[in-house]
């Protein structure tokens, strides 16, 4: 960002469950809107914020990267103690540190990994209905376990992205072709209703996560085996998957970035 003598590098935390996710919106509260208006604050002036992902409306991160360029001379744990006192209770900032004049939170990421709550307990505890997609009636988790493979790899995704997110036509690039690096669905010991999808991949498309739970949950319902799992992927039609999961059962976990190593779940 060679405009500012500074790029600052955020790791930042937040409840999505009040907003239209990262992105800034001209109505709606997002996430990027409040920081960049607490940032401006700050500094004295505008602040763009560059996210590592658009997380969507009702999506919560653990670990979202951000970096802004700026030529105030705050220093970066000025700007840690500033932002989080400025900022709402469900948004934190966890880290702060200089970064190199080329880092951009997006364009410079490796890689994401997603985490995705489940409960199949008949009654859900009022205190999870935020961060955790209830599933009542039980789910077989091995049968979702044993669909995972096939996303393994490199893929057209086509069938686990959004309808009409966007036109194929036009779209250049890689298109709807992702690399998934690890995979995992994980039952608890101690709670043993509670279920967490893990998935890591170079990237992914609008709303992939959420549509590959949704027909893995369709799997442990018993109304999908995993060799029809497979046959939805290879396919690359949409209409043949299952319904979007909700968005209060996602996590973004972790950006990855060229110092990050290998993609572990």
């Amino acid at each position: 960002m060679p405009e500012f003598r500074r790029n600052i590098r955020l790791l930042l935390a937040y409840d999505g469950t009040r907003y239209a996710g990262w992105q800034k919106q001209a109505k709606d509260p997002t996430v990027q809107g409040v920081l960049e208006d607490k940032l401006a604050i700050m500094t004295g002036r505008p602040v763009v914020a560059h996210g590592a992902g658009r997380t969507d409306a009702g999506v919560h991160a653990l670990a979202m990267v951000a970096n802004f360029g700026t030529d105030a001379d705050i220093p970066c744990a000025g700007f840690a103690k500033g932002l989080n006192s400025l900022l709402p209770a469900d948004i934190r900032v966890l880290e702060v540190e200089e970064a190199p004049a080329g880092f951009h939170a997006r364009k410079s990421a490796r890689g994401k990994t997603y985490l995705y709550h489940l409960a199949d307990n008949v009654v859900q505890l009022p205190t999870e209905r935020l961060y955790v997609c209830h599933v009542p009636g039980g789910l077989d988790s091995e049968a979702m376990r044993a669909s995972l493979p096939p996303l393994l790899g490199e893929h057209d995704f086509s069938s686990f992205e959004a309808a009409g997110s966007r036109d194929p036509a036009l779209q250049k690039g890689r298109g709807a072709r992702r690399h998934i690096h690890a995979a995992a669905i994980e039952r608890s010991e101690e709670r043993p209703e509670r279920l967490r999808f893990t998935i890591s991949g170079d990237g992914f498309l609008r709303h992939m996560v959420r549509n590959i739970v949704g027909t893995l949950i369709e799997v442990g319902k018993g109304k999908r085996t995993p060799a029809d799992f497979a046959a939805v992927l290879a396919a690359r039609d949409r209409s043949l998957a299952g319904p979007t999961a909700p968005a209060h059962g996602l996590f973004l976990q972790k950006v990855h970035y060229e110092e990050s190593g290998i993609f572990e779940v």
